[in-house]
């Protein structure tokens, strides 16, 4: 294995310890990292020419954070919770709910967290979240990993003569772009600090 892909994430930069409380440490993860999704997906901050909800900022992150397995590992903590009608998603509710909801105009978004988290747990492991470059050409691609499953799940859903792009991508760019600049400027600075506590 070379030494780019044996690169720690940022979780694994405290609480070592072997055996059990590796495990202990991952559920804990998991855990943590499902309700930072439930409360990042029902945030809605006014914007034009839509709010912009956290949902994809926490996605993006956590699978950054976390890495690749354990990232996957959450968003599907996360989905299964979600199919189980708990109201963890951006727009469910108490009418709304569960597979009905995950099956409707979200459902490739859905699929959508899960790539985009692999892959921005795997450009972690290269090291690309260490510089601000990097990270946001890793955060532009996950989000193009979230849009591709999103859109072609619309397109099968209700026919390829809707306005598909304007329904499920245009009126997000703007809040996404924003998203994509603090996560950039964000993750970088965490690392930074975890060098400067270890100087």
């Amino acid at each position: 294995m070379s030494t780019l892909s044996a690169r720690p994430v940022l979780t694994e930069t405290f609480w070592a310890g072997e055996g059990s409380q590796v495990w202990l440490k991952r559920a804990v993860l998991v855990i943590a990292g499902v309700l930072a999704l439930a409360v990042a997906a029902k945030i809605k901050i006014p914007m034009w020419p839509v709010p912009i909800t956290l949902g994809t900022f926490a996605v993006l992150t956590i699978g950054t954070a976390y890495g690749p397995r354990l990232g996957l590992a959450t968003i599907a903590a996360y989905l299964v919770v979600g199919a189980l009608g708990f109201d963890v998603f951006a727009g469910s509710s108490a009418e709304k709910f569960g597979l009905t909801y995950m099956m409707g105009g979200t459902g490739g978004y859905l699929v959508g967290y899960a790539l985009a988290a692999m892959a921005l747990g795997w450009f972690a492991r290269q090291g690309w979240d260490r510089s601000f470059g990097k990270m946001a050409l890793a955060l532009l691609i996950g989000n193009a990993i979230i849009y591709v499953p999103g859109l072609l799940w619309l397109g099968q859903l209700y026919g390829w003569d809707q306005p598909i792009l304007a329904w499920g991508l245009t009126p997000f760019l703007i809040g996404d772009a924003l998203k994509l600049v603090l996560a950039a400027l964000a993750v970088p600075a965490i690392w930074k600090m975890v060098g400067n506590a270890r100087g």
